[in-house]
This record gives structure tokens, C-alpha cells and sequence, in this order.
């Protein structure tokens, strides 16, 4: 039994658009790591608490960071939305 790997075709302009887009994750990336390094329990709060995960208490509210949630910020709106589809 013999298995084939047939290349995937990629056009100038899907590496055109990946390419751009690449500085933005790692941005999103850092934007996390360094939230996780500095503030882990105030990161981890807005996760959950955007994600629905945590009640709406004024308390949980103190530690919510609001900056996280720049729309430039990918990867922390991706982990938000997998918790809202698995919770």
C-alpha cells in the first residue's frame, strides 16, 4: 500500500495574503504572552468573563482588561470564542 502526497497548489496572491497577515499573529501572539507573563489572573478573568463564563459581578469586573479586547487583538477573540462553543 503505497500513500500519495499530492502538493497543494498555492497562488502568488494566498501567499500574498498570508504573508500580511503573519505580523498580525504575532502581534496578537505577543499581545497574549506578555498579558500572561505580567497580569495571569486579570488575562485569565477577561478570558472567562467574555466568554461567558464567569457571572457579571462587580467584583470579577475590577479585574477585566479592557484593552485585551482591541479587534487587532485575533487571538485573544479566537480563544474567547472557542470557550463559548465548548462551554
Amino acid at each position: 500500500m503505497s500513500i500519495f502526497i499530492l502538493p497543494i497548489p498555492s497562488s502568488p496572491i494566498n501567499l500574498k495574503v498570508m504573508s500580511l497577515k503573519t505580523p498580525w499573529m504575532f502581534r496578537s501572539l505577543a499581545k497574549l504572552i506578555t498579558g500572561m507573563a505580567t497580569e495571569p489572573a486579570a488575562t485569565v478573568t477577561t478570558l472567562l468573563y467574555y466568554s461567558g463564563l464567569l457571572p457579571r459581578n462587580p467584583n470579577l469586573e475590577r479585574l477585566v482588561q479592557r484593552e485585551l479586547l482591541h479587534p487587532d487583538n485575533y487571538l485573544f477573540h479566537f480563544l474567547i470564542n472557542i470557550l463559548k462553543c465548548f462551554w
